[in-house]
């Protein structure tokens, strides 16, 4: 399996008191390759886990892999930023739809389906992305 990671798959992979735990350790183990995220995602997690030092490990063992580069898509996520206003989103979810753009093949993974229902790549198509099952 091959994804983007959001935070909160992050987080919840990691934290076995999290209500997404057993979803997302069950999508790591399935994973064939390094997901990968921007740092504005890393960032997040970080602060969530209260843990800098595990999130940079995720990096160091290959679990995940920074695939984004902010300046160059300033531009593009400004716009992005302008199009989903009314929606207040962080820059980890602008980066994310840059980034399902950049990666067609890679679903994002994230805990968030509100939003990720609703935003879309290229303007008007749907994004690919796993997400917890409803309860």
């Amino acid at each position: 399996m091959k994804g983007i990671a959001d935070t909160g798959f992050i987080v919840a992979a990691a934290n076995r008191d999290d209500r997404h735990h057993a979803w997302a350790a069950k999508l790591a183990r399935e994973a064939t390759e390094p997901f990968l995220t921007c740092e504005s995602v890393l960032s997040e997690a970080a602060f969530h886990l209260e843990s800098t030092a595990y999130v940079l490990s995720l990096l160091e063992d290959g679990f995940l892999k920074i695939a984004f580069d902010l300046t160059r898509n300033a531009e593009h996520l400004r716009e992005l930023a302008l199009r989903y206003e009314d929606r207040k989103p962080d820059l980890a979810d602008l980066c994310l739809i840059r980034m399902s753009e950049l990666y067609p093949r890679h679903p994002v993974i994230t805990t968030d389906e509100s939003d990720f229902s609703v935003y879309r790549k290229n303007k008007r198509e749907v994004i690919p992305f796993i997400s917890p099952p409803r309860r």
